[in-house]
């Protein structure tokens, strides 16, 4: 008798200890796989959130900028017991109104799929290194009856291993070309065509001149450029990778040839170093053809804003060719404007392609007629024919 009401007892007896089970860390791949399909909660504070965060995240900050330094003060300057109790201050009054964000995020208004597959009850809550912050949230979310995963090392496990993304051997194609050769619109186009590219300047929101942040997005900060950078890094060359006894081979990437400061922000030294080290395409379209392109793309642009443009280089473009460029453009000439502009910038690239090691057997010119999408079959055909016979 006695047996069986044990034994009766036992699947409630498993449920209520399972429910008071730790909310489960796990390592940092598995977070990010699970993120692509789940919601990603980040519990940092918003100042926190706003500098860098991992790409895709949903803020939900368990405490204020202001809140997070009283709670840190007091456990710097009193003891963990009086920090847990300051916070719990906060915490409390914001529980309810957490649980309702996070339900309301698996769906829009209009009955559409939000930050959660439609039903789901996974999520994902990691804050600075997978401590109080997102344990506290995600023992709220658990005892709701979400099923709840913490990353393991926080946020700070994430940038060690985007900063471990720019280490890895990637293969680049580089493709080259003076100003005006119509670079990101090839790359467009080859990843139309099937290629697997990067666009550097999307995501560096700047188009790498001194005129690229004109009618531009305002450019995320260093970490966070680099966030993004090393998510489409780890995307795009596991598109096509292969395994085989030799190791990981990883797929070609296009990149566009940039200097390594992109407006704000620069291209992680890793990174940089492989991208100098990889074959070069380098696009050659006469001077007077890519100065219309340039008239054409750049014309029509805020002549205040091209002024101090301008003005951003005058040091490097001599006093003198400043001074007549301005004056072109006061004038309305932009053809004028934009010819010393751009025989700066060739002089200034063609440096910066042959200052490379062993930059001989690395670049292969390409001659083209004009600036043209089209020039993409060039590209395509000569990539893979250095493809098969390397």
């Amino acid at each position: 008798m006695a047996g069986s009401f044990f034994q009766n007892q036992v699947p409630s007896i498993k449920s209520f200890y399972s429910r008071f089970l730790p909310v489960e860390k796990i390592h940092i791949e598995q977070f990010l796989g699970l993120s692509k399909k789940h919601l990603l909660i980040d519990v940092r504070s918003p100042s926190e959130y706003k500098h860098a965060h991992i790409p895709g995240a949903y803020n939900l900050p368990l405490f204020t900028d202001e809140e997070r330094k009283a709670v840190g003060t007091a456990y710097k300057q009193k003891s963990r017991g009086a920090a847990i109790k300051i916070a719990l201050d906060s915490f409390g009054p914001k529980m309810r109104k957490m649980i309702e964000e996070i339900e309301s995020a698996t769906c829009l208004p209009d009955g559409r799929a939000g930050l959660m597959a439609p039903g789901s009850r996974l999520i994902l809550i990691y804050c600075w290194r997978g401590g109080m912050r997102s344990a506290a949230v995600a023992w709220l979310m658990d005892l709701y009856g979400f099923k709840v995963f913490t990353l393991a090392g926080g946020y700070k496990k994430f940038r060690h291993h985007v900063l471990e993304t720019f280490e890895i051997p990637f293969h680049f194609k580089i493709l080259g070309g003076f100003t005006g050769t119509g670079k990101t619109a090839l790359i467009k186009e080859l990843e139309k065509r099937g290629e697997t590219v990067i666009n550097l300047e999307e995501t560096a929101k700047h188009k790498g001149s001194a005129f690229g942040n004109i009618d531009m997005h305002e450019q995320p900060g260093q970490e966070m450029f680099e966030n993004l950078l090393a998510q489409e890094l780890r995307k795009k060359s596991v598109k096509e990778c292969k395994t085989s006894a030799a190791g990981i081979h990883y797929s070609l990437i296009w990149l566009e040839d940039e200097s390594q400061r992109i407006g704000l922000v620069n291209l992680p030294n890793d990174l940089w170093n492989t991208m100098r080290r990889s074959p070069v395409y380098f696009i050659k379209i006469p001077f007077e053809e890519r100065l219309k392109q340039l008239v054409h793309e750049y014309g029509s642009l805020d002549r205040k804003k091209m002024a101090e443009a301008i003005g951003r280089i005058r040091d490097r473009l001599g006093g003198l060719n400043a001074k007549n460029a301005a004056q072109f453009l006061i004038d309305g000439n932009i053809s004028e404007c934009f010819r010393i502009l751009l025989q700066y910038y060739d002089k200034h690239y063609l440096k910066a392609l042959h200052n490379r090691e062993e930059i001989n057997s690395l670049l292969y010119e390409i001659n083209c007629d004009s600036v043209t999408i089209e020039n993409a079959d060039k590209l395509v055909s000569l990539r893979q024919y250095h493809s098969e016979v390397s």
